[in-house]
């Protein structure tokens, strides 16, 4: 195990025996495995990955993928089947509700229990007690036992007290999302603490923003098994086609090939990733400035217009055209659709084509983005993807008028300045008007 790994899992796997009735356990004793009456069920099987020292590392996956199971094994609360798991460093874990805590006890009395059994001797916990209790601002309900509280109190106890041991490896499986908004973000202010500090972060959740925002690689369980381990857009990009069943990762047709040999038909982004169910098709993609001219750089506040052509291969009466504008994180800056802007798109017969175009202001901060594009109907209630093209084109938001403002948006603000300096009895006028600095 190398010396910038914190933890190391190796072919791991979690075998489970299920039985149908409980009497079936007892027959199993009795003939003393020369029958079997149970079916084997793998939690999890022939996973490896490495998560280095210091690194927020996310893990993604539908409910049922082995996420949980996963890491009670990178804590010790599971013993593997196969394979193993090395771990370098003190480990803090919030897993679901329930585990750690004694009901019967006082928060106070869980939290010196939970600390002493994350490894911190009486005279730390005391050391550390009054910020832990600060941090979870539970009030009086500390004094009362932990089976009164709600789930949101007991999570703000639970991740109190393992933020706050000072661990090597903090491991979070999913609980944070039972808190209410304010204690959310008092936690990831934490988990930027942690992060500064060189702590390693296990994390997993099904807000797939978040992942993108706060870890550096991520991986994607699916019935037990890794599909992929990667950038976290890289990862979400691919669990976004297993939501939809449907659906499956599609290549470059013909048609969009030939059309990105016309002048304004941009090329594609190296990082782009495409899926559907290959029943329509997003054929050509097209940008343009404010001049009207073809172009992937725009100065902020700039005008920008993106116009796409999609065919329909079958029948669709209910067809939404969408476009996301993401930064390089994959987190979305701005996500529209014609269902969202209220424009009803015609149903659409086999070899239909139409083109939309939506024009909008860059009000971003300069960076780099990408697009990404959509072509779906809406079938029983639920929407149905025909083309996806996520981070197809790379777009770049230069500085306008030398503004060097950070942030996000770009809110074009016009600054004043006005001297209130009282000389002769009068106010002086305005020495300087600046509509930025």
């Amino acid at each position: 195990m190398s010396s910038n790994v914190a933890v190391q899992v190796s072919n791991l796997g979690k075998l489970y025996h299920i039985y149908g009735r409980p009497k079936d356990r007892l027959k199993q004793i009795l003939w003393r495995g020369r029958r079997q009456f149970y079916r084997e069920f793998w939690a999890l099987q022939d996973v490896s990955f490495a998560v280095h020292a210091g690194e927020t590392f996310g893990i993604v996956g539908r409910n049922g993928s082995g996420k949980s199971t996963l890491l009670q094994l990178i804590c010790g609360t599971l013993t593997p089947t196969q394979g193993e798991v090395s771990v370098r460093g003190q480990v803090a874990a919030l897993l679901e509700l329930g585990a750690g805590f004694n009901p019967e006890f006082t928060g106070r009395e869980n939290v010196y229990m939970n600390a002493t059994l994350m490894g911190l001797t009486r005279d730390e916990i005391e050391a550390r007690y009054d910020t832990i209790v600060a941090f979870a601002d539970i009030g009086d309900c500390l004094e009362q036992p932990v089976k009164t509280y709600s789930s949101g109190m007991y999570v703000r106890l639970a991740f109190a007290v393992a933020a706050h041991v000072d661990p090597e490896i903090l491991i979070i499986d999913e609980a944070l999302s039972v808190g209410d908004m304010l204690f959310q973000f008092k936690c990831f202010l934490k988990f930027q603490e942690l992060q500064q500090m060189g702590k390693t972060i296990l994390f997993v959740s099904h807000d797939v923003n978040t992942v993108k925002k706060y870890c550096s690689r991520a991986i994607l369980l699916e019935g037990g098994r890794l599909v992929l381990v990667g950038s976290p857009n890289a990862v979400v990009n691919r669990y976004t086609t297993l939501l939809f069943p449907k659906t499956r990762p599609l290549p470059e047709p013909p048609e969009a090939a030939a059309a990105a040999a016309r002048d304004d038909v941009m090329n594609t982004s190296e990082r782009e990733y495409r899926y559907g169910s290959g029943d329509g098709e997003i054929a050509s993609i097209a940008l343009y400035d404010s001049g009207g001219r073809p172009s992937t750089t725009f100065t902020a506040g700039e005008q920008m217009r993106v116009s796409f052509r999609v065919v329909a291969r079958r029948d669709i009466d209910r067809p939404i055209l969408a476009m996301t504008v993401r930064d390089v994180k994959g987190q979305d800056v701005y996500v529209t659709n014609t269902y969202f802007k209220g424009v009803d798109v015609p149903p659409l017969n086999p070899g239909d084509e139409i083109e939309v175009s939506f024009v909008q202001n860059l009000a971003l901060i300069p960076s780099t983005y990408f697009l990404c594009l959509g072509f779906v109907y809406i079938e029983d209630g639920s929407v149905v993807p025909l083309d996806r093209r996520y981070d197809v084109i790379e777009l770049r938001v230069l500085p306008r008028d030398g503004d060097l403002s950070t942030g996000i948006a770009d809110l074009q603000s016009e600054v004043t300045i006005v001297d209130r300096s009282l000389r002769d009895g009068r106010c002086k006028q305005p020495r300087l008007s600046l509509e930025r600095v």
